[in-house]
């Protein structure tokens, strides 16, 4: 009878032993099921994508859409631009604008990937080699938006006639995206995009006024 007993009370104490793994790994994986669902929109999100962002209908709207597909091409367009200037610039300085620019709009353009991929959206295709005129069709109308042929010319320029183009393009192609950042400052409802689009308007502005004193000094030497 004892050896019964001690038998029983040892599949007791295994079923529950069993029992309480499983409920410690269905929270563990309740957990981290959450974490996944609250990254899916974010895993390119960066600091303007904050974890767990709630999805309910009406988080975001049609402007902060528009927004993110409307930006995207632009801020390529940009770094097509900024990496010209790596081996074409003669300017230290327009060299290293160039730089600063790829640094912040490159992963402006994963986090807002991200967020079209969690709301069902479409992302913009991207450019490959020689993309140029690939990446100004379809979106020339957008607010300072280069031209195939703008573009096409300015990869010809090296020196100082290309950091003159290149800063007098860019002032234009910043101008276009502080207007459509502000937009989106006034129209749209995702709390993400506008304080992206907050950022844009900052960091642009500065970077035009920068550019303007640079081709004033450019000019003036001229």
């Amino acid at each position: 009878m004892s050896s019964s007993i001690r038998t029983l009370a040892r599949r007791a104490a295994l079923v529950a032993a069993t029992g309480a793994a499983a409920l410690v790994l269905a929270a563990c994986g309740g957990d981290g099921a959450d974490r996944a669902a609250g990254g899916a929109g974010h895993g390119d999100g960066g600091s303007h994508a904050p974890a767990g962002t709630p999805s309910p209908a009406g988080a975001h709207n049609a402007q902060d859409v528009a927004f993110a597909q409307g930006m995207i091409p632009h801020h390529r367009q940009a770094l097509e631009m900024a990496r010209l200037a790596a081996d074409r610039a003669s300017s230290g300085t327009v060299k290293d604008l160039a730089g600063r620019i790829e640094k912040a709009q490159d992963p402006e353009i994963r986090t807002m990937s991200g967020w079209l991929k969690a709301w069902g959206e479409k992302v913009p295709e991207g450019t490959g080699a020689g993309g140029m005129d690939h990446s100004a069709s379809g979106h020339s109308g957008m607010p300072g938006m280069m031209g195939g042929e703008d573009m096409a010319a300015l990869e010809k320029l090296t020196g100082k006639a290309f950091d003159v183009q290149f800063l007098t393009m860019m002032v234009e192609h910043h101008e276009g995206a502080v207007e459509m950042a502000g937009t989106e400052r006034s129209k749209g409802r995702h709390t993400a995009a506008k304080a992206m689009a907050d950022d844009i308007v900052t960091a642009q502005n500065a970077e035009i006024r920068e550019m303007n004193k640079l081709l004033g000094k450019s000019e003036g030497k001229s």
